[in-house]
């Protein structure tokens, strides 16, 4: 049986449980957020682009930021038969990509959006198992429904497995 592939755009977030495979492109300082009861088979990916909602006034698409996407992620995942004292998380992503004359942290998007992500996940009590942040490439992930499973490809770097 095929497994269906579910793309995640930039600021989205999407659930599939089973046989199906989310996927999001292009992970450079935003971060892949995943959410996997290994019961159920219920998985959830969230790419998220910036740490909090609280510092923009347009912030009306909660999937773009960490503090309201991995909320609204865990409702998804439990509305579709997740458990939440089952759930486990995976990230990928919050590189660095461009080099700044200034050490301003206001720059440093892609640090910044990871410790917002492992915060959120520690005050929801869901164990981070696995992780694939930092550097200063880009990434692509595959997130496997039947077995939690994430395939990281990189340019230049290859795959890997988390």
């Amino acid at each position: 049986m095929m497994s269906q592939i579910i793309k995640v755009g930039m600021a989205d977030l999407n659930v599939t449980k089973g046989e199906g495979v989310l996927t999001t492109l292009g992970l450079g300082s935003c971060v892949g957020v995943t959410l996997y009861d290994p019961i159920t088979k219920v998985a959830g990916l969230a790419h998220i682009m910036l740490p909090s909602s609280k510092a923009i006034r347009n912030n009306t698409n909660p999937a773009k930021f960490a503090d309201t996407a991995i909320v609204l992620l865990l409702e998804e995942v439990l509305k579709v038969g997740a458990i939440k004292g089952r759930l486990v998380s995976k990230l990928a992503g919050g590189a660095q990509m461009f080099a700044f004359a200034n050490k301003n942290d206001i720059m440093k998007i892609g640090e910044r959006n990871t410790i917002a992500a492992k915060k959120i996940l520690k005050e929801l009590k869901i164990p981070i198992i696995a992780e694939d942040t930092g550097g200063n490439f880009g990434r692509t992930i595959e997130l496997y429904a039947n077995s939690g499973m994430i395939i990281v490809k990189t340019i230049g770097r290859g795959t890997k497995q988390i």
